[in-house]
């Protein structure tokens, strides 16, 4: 579970692929996002193809990325695919069309899906079409009345095999799955479950919490990330003074969340969910955050505005509201049931904590919702499957990224799959561009043979504006 800093308004990523493109998409979005083509569309047009997938419904909205076209897709699934006859809800997908002989790239966001064009990594690199799917039970993509026992890994998987089912009639070249995070988790869930579906994976900053008891390697992390000790030592200080400022940093803590009409029936209380908020502080620092930056912190002594507003900056304190966590319950559901979470040791907090045992996705989730964990069945059954079967998988990790302290690994069954590292890197960015020469290199190369392309068409660089961080343009979810 991570906050609003961390993954906070979690689909997150806070340096690095965002760019100049990524304000002027979303406010190109903005300004047309209502307009509608009303047009007939012609017996061979990509729209009327695409109106003629059973269940499928669709508009198409102003472009904003040249060459593109841009659809609005509403997708009918069941809410339980092992009864599919049975209740059935709109899955939201959106969809950048360049053309259908070129790859297509299937984003999964593990969270909503902005309503933004942009273009993932991969997408840049293949020059290719892409789909971005909003995870079930993600508003609007969510069953009314909800039936929260079918937020698994498997029906989302699931969601994912029905929809490359459908658009394959289209999109006949090769598929490559991506995602960031959840995203990127759920990238891998769905080659677990359905492997022939994509011919290829690039998974960005994805966890992977086999043993859900053992979390020493987060505390390990957190004694060495980075080169700088005193950088290290400095933002535990900072956690450390919140706690000791309590009565200080609560009043401000509630009166932002009064000024915005925010309530904390969730969480219970402010004094609760601020000490949340001061437990998540130095986690969000490195997820979303360079070393470099630990030189705009605030001195240990700085004036009590100074310190809270680091506070709101790294933590985002209105994401511990009932209004800023509502958006993220299907996230914390599912750490809560199968895909496990971290448990950081916090000695360095000690004694001043009051709550530390609320650290957990079932504080972040209402009491009317039950909750039952698999006890890790669910990602040792992934795990397995990676390291003796998984094939043509490549991993991305940021070597100052916490949640890369538990990823995923190859094993001898393991095939045309790969594993790198970033360095200096954090949960954000374009990380096959952040990775050294050779590696780049490498991991560009493999990610082209498996698109079975060449090069881009039109020799577009991953480093402009075209690409632009989603994770940042989700607002930055819990992981």
């Amino acid at each position: 579970m991570r906050n609003v800093s961390r993954g906070a308004l979690a689909l997150l990523l806070a340096t690095g692929l965002a760019g100049t493109g990524a304000a002027a998409y979303a406010q190109a979005g903005s300004a047309q996002g209502n307009a509608r083509t009303t047009a007939a569309s012609p017996a061979g047009d990509i729209a009327a193809q695409l109106k003629a997938i059973k269940g499928m419904t669709v508009e198409e909205k102003p472009s904003t990325l040249p060459g593109y076209r841009w659809f609005w897709l509403k997708y009918r699934q069941p809410v339980d695919h092992r009864n599919p006859k049975g209740r059935w809800f709109e899955q939201r997908i959106m969809l950048e069309h360049k053309d259908a002989a070129r790859p297509m790239v299937l984003y999964t966001s593990g969270y909503d899906t902005p309503e933004t064009m942009f273009k993932s990594e991969p997408t840049s690199l293949v020059d290719g079409n892409q789909i971005s799917v909003e995870y079930r039970f993600f508003t609007p993509s969510r069953p009314e009345p909800a039936v929260w026992k079918k937020d698994t890994i498997w029906q989302a998987a699931t969601d994912e095999h029905r929809i490359v089912t459908a658009l394959k009639k289209i999109y006949k070249a090769k598929w490559i799955s991506t995602g960031a995070s959840k995203g990127g988790m759920t990238a891998t869930y769905h080659k677990r479950f359905y492997p022939k579906d994509v011919d290829g994976s690039i998974v960005y900053v994805a966890p992977n919490d086999v043993n859900n008891n053992d979390d020493h390697a987060y505390d390990n992390f957190f004694k060495t990330v980075g080169t700088d000790p005193q950088c290290r030592t400095h933002v535990k200080q900072l956690a450390r003074e919140f706690l000791k400022r309590r009565p200080a940093m609560l009043k401000r803590f509630k009166a932002a969340a009064a000024a915005n009409k925010q309530t904390f029936k969730i969480l219970r209380t402010p004094d609760r969910a601020f000490e949340n908020s001061v437990m998540d502080y130095e986690w969000g620092f490195w997820q979303y955050h360079l070393q470099a930056d630990c030189k705009t912190l605030p001195a240990v002594n700085a004036s009590d505005d100074d310190l809270f507003k680091s506070l709101d900056d790294i933590s985002g304190v209105s994401f511990y509201t009932d209004q800023g966590l509502s958006p993220y319950i299907p996230y914390y559901y599912q750490a809560g049931t199968q895909l496990g979470w971290p448990t950081p040791q916090f000695k360095s907090l000690r004694p001043l904590l009051r709550y530390e045992k609320s650290y957990q996705p079932r504080t972040y989730v209402p009491r009317s919702i039950p909750m039952r964990f698999d006890g890790g069945k669910a990602m040792r059954d992934v795990d397995s499957w990676v390291r003796g079967h998984g094939s043509r998988l490549m991993f991305l990790y940021g070597s100052n990224d916490p949640w890369g302290s538990e990823r995923f690994r190859l094993g001898k069954g393991s095939r045309d799959s790969y594993v790198y590292t970033a360095p200096g890197m954090n949960h954000s960015g374009r990380l096959i561009a952040a990775l050294p020469a050779a590696q780049r290199a490498k991991a560009t190369a493999d990610l082209l043979r498996w698109a079975n392309v060449t090069a881009p068409a039109n020799a577009l660089s991953v480093t402009g504006n075209d690409s632009v961080d989603v994770l940042q343009l989700q607002g930055r979810p819990p992981l």
